[in-house]
């Protein structure tokens, strides 16, 4: 029989690898973590699903995991991820890393034109440079009071 409440808190503490700042947990990323008849399942939604790193989140979900048994990852894309899933506590170390995080609920970003408040400076004029950061679920921006350019995740 399996620890679940350590594997849970392993799992916990695992960094997403784009965003160390924050958890796969705290991304949301992590949909569930269960007990099978060959030792844990860890169910995974990925942000997008072109993203690079997915397959790197699932050897470091098994490599984290190994000392509690066989360790199978399912990747599960219906739902599909959206940063509505980001917990409270990731969107403020999302923003203490210089990331703006998601402003709205993904149902709500059809409509939302982002009024964003500098990470570095909290300056309120900002202008979005690019639809796209280094990442598609991101865009860049820039704080016209101190110049900084910074992210934005983006409501998906």
């Amino acid at each position: 029989m399996v620890n679940l409440e350590a594997a849970r808190a392993r799992l916990a503490s695992l960094p997403d690898p784009e965003i160390p700042a924050v958890t796969l947990v705290e991304l949301g990323i992590v949909r569930d973590l269960r007990e099978t008849g060959a030792g844990l399942e860890v169910v995974l939604t990925p942000t997008y699903s072109g993203c690079p790193a997915t397959e790197l989140i699932a050897d470091d979900v098994r490599a984290a995991l190994a000392e509690f048994g066989p360790v199978t990852v399912t990747l599960q894309r219906s739902p599909a991820w959206t940063t509505d899933w980001i917990s409270a506590e990731g969107r403020e170390k999302l923003q203490r890393y210089g990331i703006v995080p998601p402003q709205c609920s993904a149902e709500q970003a059809i409509r939302f034109v982002p009024q964003l408040r500098c990470p570095r400076c909290a300056g309120g004029r900002t202008e979005q440079l690019s639809r796209f950061g280094s990442t598609p679920c991101k865009s860049t921006w820039r704080c016209i009071e101190c110049g900084e350019p910074f992210e934005y995740f983006k409501s998906i």
